[in-house]
Parts: C-alpha cells; structure tokens; sequence
C-alpha cells in the first residue's frame, strides 16, 4: 500500500480564505472585542492557546511497513471548563488549522453558554488508505501519545471530519485501559450501547432547525410553504432538510458534492432520502432538475442552508443570493468579505458558532449523562436542546440590536462577552 502521509495540501483558511487560518478566524474575535472594550490584557489572553501538543503516531501497516504520522491536539481555554473538541483525520490538517477550530470551539461552547472550553484535534493522514485494523492502531497510538491531557475534567474529544463513533470507542477503551477502569465521560459521540447519548446523531441539524424556526418568527414569516435550499446532504444537510420539511417548510433544492436537484414547487423529501439510502449520491436522481452546487447557493428561496464546506458564499457571489435568512450548518460556509455585502442585503445570517452548536450541546448531554450514570429518553434530550437553541438564538438576537451589529459578531460578543467574566472573576495566577 504506497504511503500517502506526507502529502500535504496547501495551508488554506477553514474560516475566512486568508493565509493563515487562525489568524484570519480572529478577524472576526477583534470586531467582536473593539465592541466590547476588552481591555488589552485580557485581549492577549483571549488570543492565545493554553496548550499545544504535536505527537509522533507510529503505526505499523498491515504489510509490516513502519510510518509515522503527525498528531496534534490544542487546548485553546478552559476557563470555563473541560476543553472539548472533536478530531479529524485529514491530510489538510496543520496546527494553524487545529488552533483556529479550537478557538472556535471556545465561543461556540460560550455561545450557546455550556461549561466547557474549546480544543480540537487531528492526524495529518489519508484514512481512505488504511484498513480498520490500522485505523484503530493509529487512534489508540493518538491516544496514549495525548492522554496526560484526557479526562472528563480536563479535555473530551469527540468526532469530527473522517471519524466516528467506533474510533471514540477506541479512545474511551484506550484511556480505560491506562486508568484501569472504565471512564465513559472522556469522550463523547460513542455508541449508544456504551454511554453514547439518544438523540446526538439528530443534533446537529435539530439545532438548526429550531434557530432557522426562530429566524423566521423575528422576520414575521410563517414556516408553511416557506421554500428551503440545502447545500450538502449528508448528516446535517438531511436531517435539517427533514425537520424543516416537518414543520411545513418547502425543500425545493438540495445537493452533495457533485452537483445537486431542484424543484420550484417542491420536492419529494421522502423519496430523495430514500433514494440517497439506496444509491449514495443524488446524481441519478431523476424526478427533478439538476443544478450545480454553484447554482443552488443563488436559487430564488426565502432560507439558504449551507452544509457542506467552508468558503462557499464570497464576495463574488454574495450578491447574487436571494434568500431572506441564511442558516449556516457548516462550519465557515461565509468568508469576510461575503459578511458586509450580506448584511447590506438586509439577509439575516445565522452565525455557524451558533447555527450548528446542536451538536456540541448534545455533547455536553452524553458528559453529564455520562457522569452521572443516569440516562435521558431521547424526548428528554430534544426538550432540553430545545430550550438551549431557543435561548442561545434570543440572546444573540438581544446583542446584535443592542449594538447594531450583525448575528455573527453578537454571536462572538456573547461568547467573548462569557469567557473574558470567568478570566476576570477567576484572577490571574502568577
């Protein structure tokens, strides 16, 4: 099997399209702190990671070749909490990348105000070329190298790009293993059989569409017949796409990675998400009019959800889109320069820190269930998201007419707004 790890993509901005993604993603974290008056010392803090871990992973392949990978793993603030934030395994991982995401898991935790603090982790590797018993070499190789910084008190990863539940099993049962006893809590996204929560896989996308629900009531429209285009119909695309149909909203548009359908009177969600179960990909869909992913972000729609990668809405063609309310699922789906000209078009974007914090949220359900050894009904799970996603929206909404800013950079100014009051309260130890 010819060894693929040391191909390296080049760097490029998972938020904002600059050089450097860390940097660029705290463009919008200077906005956000110039409106606050965050004092310069407190500024310096806020912008730098606690803890930065790089670790040799070696594995042994199959055919008895030895490679080593990269890992790393940042800590960016705990002052809230636990650090949390899931693992990738990509070969466009880079520590600039690592640290951006885990910064902004930092404000999407604050944001929607759980008692965590972010991190995010990662293997610069090509997953597709590994079999299964090398994929759980590496993850549980990952693990021993990073677990002096594991815990249920101290940092809880959880999935993330090319991995899973599995691969979280094989954390919890690594890191039980070094403890010598069974510790749940220091992950979360397992399966349900061994401390996974009821309701995790829906949560992302339940998230977002009670926000969107939300969106709509502030600009007085109601969801029936309201039309609704999804880019990316994977796990957060078709479950929101599906919980919004549920509501009486319209899907008339929908796509993957290689082009999507479109329908102006609607389409048949059922059918298209059977079909997806059937064939995998919506190109041999034939019951409605295909479009390209380019296409679908400027369909004539009233909300635009974009679910699938980051920098897809720019400024050259922000203009040219339509909807009334943007619902960001992905993460980064909107570079800077997109966010002035959207907010002159009067569209109201639902920042992705708190559009897609669903998930994070039921995270934080599956710690405390975890934790506690006592296990919630999925009703339970979903009522309690509920509330959170409803809150979180109205405070955002509150800060943003407060300040005459836009959803986004009130959604970072609570979230600044929380972690600089523990900082403050906590003291500075010297």
């Amino acid at each position: 099997m010819a060894s693929t790890h040391g191909q390296i993509r080049p760097e490029k901005d998972t938020f904002l399209g600059g050089e450097n993604p860390f940097e660029s993603m705290m463009a919008r974290f200077d906005i956000a702190a110039q409106k606050l008056k965050l004092e310069p010392g407190l500024y310096s803090v806020l912008r730098h990671p606690e803890k930065q871990i790089i670790v040799a992973c070696p594995l042994l392949r199959d055919n008895g070749q030895v490679e080593v990978y990269t890992g790393y793993r940042v800590l960016y603030n705990t002052g809230r909490g636990p650090a949390k934030g899931g693992i990738r395994y990509d070969m466009g991982v880079t520590l600039d990348e690592v640290k951006a995401l885990a910064a902004w898991m930092t404000w999407k935790c604050a944001v929607v105000n759980l008692p965590f603090g972010g991190a995010k982790g990662g293997i610069l590797c090509d997953p597709s070329t590994m079999s299964m018993p090398e994929l759980e070499r590496l993850t549980r190789r990952y693990t021993s190298g990073i677990i002096e910084t594991l815990g249920p008190d101290s940092d809880v990863p959880a999935p993330d790009v090319n991995t899973n539940e599995r691969m979280m099993a094989w954390i919890m049962d690594t890191y039980s293993m070094h403890k010598r006893h069974t510790v749940t809590a220091v992950v979360t996204g397992k399966p349900v059989e061994m401390g996974g929560s009821l309701g995790r896989r829906e949560a992302t996308g339940r998230g977002c569409m009670i926000v969107t629900r939300e969106a709509l009531k502030r600009l007085n429209i109601r969801p029936d017949g309201t039309r609704v285009v999804v880019q990316g119909f994977g796990n957060v695309g078709s479950i929101s796409a599906k919980l919004m149909a549920d509501l009486g909203m319209k899907i008339v548009a929908v796509s993957d990675k290689d082009g999507g359908i479109y329908d102006p009177a609607g389409l048949d969600l059922a059918d298209v998400m059977s079909h997806v179960k059937e064939h995998k990909f919506l190109k041999t869909y034939t019951k409605a009019d295909k479009v390209s992913n380019a296409e679908l972000l400027t369909l004539d729609t009233d909300v635009l959800v974009p679910a699938a990668l980051e920098n897809v809405i720019t400024e050259e063609n922000a203009g040219r889109i339509k909807a009334k309310i943007i619902c960001e699922g992905a993460n980064g789906p909107t570079t800077a320069g997109a966010d002035h000209i959207l907010q002159e078009k009067g569209i109201l974007v639902i920042p992705d820190i708190l559009a897609n914090a669903g998930g994070v949220t039921v995270s934080y359900f599956e710690w405390v269930q975890d934790r506690g050894g006592y296990f919630w009904d999925e009703e339970t799970v979903n009522q309690r998201l509920e509330r959170i996603m409803v809150e979180s929206f109205a405070e955002v909404a509150s800060m943003a007419a407060r300040h005459s800013v836009s959803m986004r950079i009130a959604a970072y100014m609570v979230a600044i707004d929380r972690v600089a009051k523990v900082h403050r309260l906590r003291g500075m130890y010297a």
